[in-house]
């Protein structure tokens, strides 16, 4: 029999009493009847989630068409008479499609006008940035450099003059 204060698992049994030292076993004949799983586990929420949701979208897709495409005769002789007028069936879909266009447009004039202009000193400097410090070392006991920005100068000089 187990103890109270023991945990189970589908692999091992891992007791937690202060009476018995840790004892752990791995018993693989533990397993629930079925399909070869435990009773206490199931489905991940995100996959019943995933599945609801592809079967909603492909309902929705068929229902849509059909609304969209079939004419008002048969759907009468089916019995359906209240329906959202056709219009919508164009209008929504341009409607969605300006929306994000819009947005897109002007998720890009907002990225545009908080940047700086090339010719702001922002650019270069700015809270973060780092001053290389001046050591006092020699070339041979000079340890590993700290982290600092690389000056305006000295990039011109690697990029414009051809010296090394």
């Amino acid at each position: 029999m187990e103890d109270l204060h023991s945990v189970s698992s589908p692999r091992r049994i891992l007791s937690l009493s202060k009476k018995r030292r840790t004892l752990i076993s791995l018993d693989r004949d533990d397993k629930a009847p079925g399909f070869g799983l435990s009773g206490e586990h199931g489905p991940k929420p995100s996959e019943v989630y995933g599945f609801v949701g592809s079967i909603t979208t492909v309902v929705a897709t068929g229902v849509y068409l059909i609304w969209a495409y079939v004419p008002d005769s048969w759907l009468h002789s089916v019995g359906i008479f209240y329906y959202p007028s056709r219009y919508w069936a164009l209008a929504v879909p341009a409607y969605v499609m300006v929306s994000i266009a819009l947005a897109w447009l002007f998720y890009i004039g907002l990225n545009f006008m908080s940047t700086p202009p090339p010719t702001s000193f922002n650019i270069m400097f700015d809270e973060f940035s780092k001053e290389p410090s001046i050591s006092t070392f020699s070339e041979e006991d000079r340890p590993i450099e700290p982290i600092s920005d690389i000056g305006i100068n000295r990039i011109n000089d690697l990029m414009f003059n051809n010296k090394k």
